[in-house]
This record gives C-alpha cells, structure tokens and sequence, in this order.
C-alpha cells in the first residue's frame, strides 16, 4: 500500500498544481466579471467555471496525463472531464446544503467550512478518481507497480 502511494506521489502532486491553477483562473475571472464587468453572480460563475474546468482539462491532458493512452478524442474527453468536475461541484453544493439546511448550522463560518472546506476535500478526491479513471483512463507508476506484481505471480518455474 505504501508503495502504491509512493507511486501515486508525481501523479497526485501534478494533478494538484493543475488543480489550483484551475482554481485561480476560476476565481480570477469571476471576479472580474462581478466587478469591472458587472455581471450577475450566477453568469459570472457559470463562465469561470467553465474557464476553470478548460484550463484543468489542458493541464491535465498536456501536463499530468500526456502519457496515457489516446483512444477517445479531445472533445468527448473534455465532455467527460466536464460532467466529472459538475459532480464534483454537486458535491460540494450538497455538503453545503446538508450542513446549511439540515444540520441548521448556518453561520458564514459554518457554510465555508462545508462548502469549501469539506465539500472541496471531497469533491477533489471524486474529481481525481473521474478524471483518472474516466477522462484519461491512465495507468500509471501505481498500476504498473501491481501489474508488474501479477506478471511475476504467473511466471511458472519454468519460465
């Protein structure tokens, strides 16, 4: 198991650094759509999010993940890569909610500890396993290590 993750380390610290830079690309352009631009709260975020997710998706498919395998095109990965990151943002809306409204905690503390705080933990282990899994679908350094532990369970005395 410690080898597993050991192995997941470069995979998991890259997915990170394309992850906040995501985030502030995110929060960057909202923000400036909400103050010079003066939109609307909810059209500036659906467009930094979409900017977000664009900016993760290329990071991850020219950075993180360039060595997986390419069998799906560039556009059904990013529609992948974009449903996987509305599930992740469904979750955090949902930790919110259920501390918000179902638990009736609901000081400013409360919400940013459920939504950005829980929620965003959860939805980045939900947004990891999507991307790698569905997006991509990469094997990397952590695979190989059990694949190659199979490969010498087989071998025969014989060779």
């Amino acid at each position: 198991m410690v080898a597993r993750l050991r192995a997941a380390g470069p995979e998991l610290a890259a997915f990170a650094a394309v992850g906040l830079c995501a985030y502030a690309a995110d929060l960057g352009l909202f923000l400036w759509l909400r103050g010079p631009v003066g939109l609307d709260p909810l059209t500036a975020k659906a467009l930094s999010f979409v900017a977000g997710c664009s900016v993760a998706y290329t990071g991850n498919a020219f950075g993180t993940y360039r060595q997986a395998p390419d069998g799906v095109s560039r556009l059904r990965q990013y529609g992948i890569f974009f449903a996987v990151n509305i599930a992740g943002a469904l979750v955090q809306l949902l930790c919110l909610a259920v501390s918000h409204y179902g638990l009736g905690l609901t000081s400013r503390r409360a919400d940013t500890v459920s939504g950005a705080g829980i929620g965003m933990a959860l939805a980045t282990v939900l947004r990891f396993w999507g991307t790698r899994t569905l997006v991509f679908r990469y094997r990397g350094a952590a695979t190989a290590h059990v694949r190659q532990a199979r490969q010498v369970a087989r071998t025969t005395w014989t060779g």
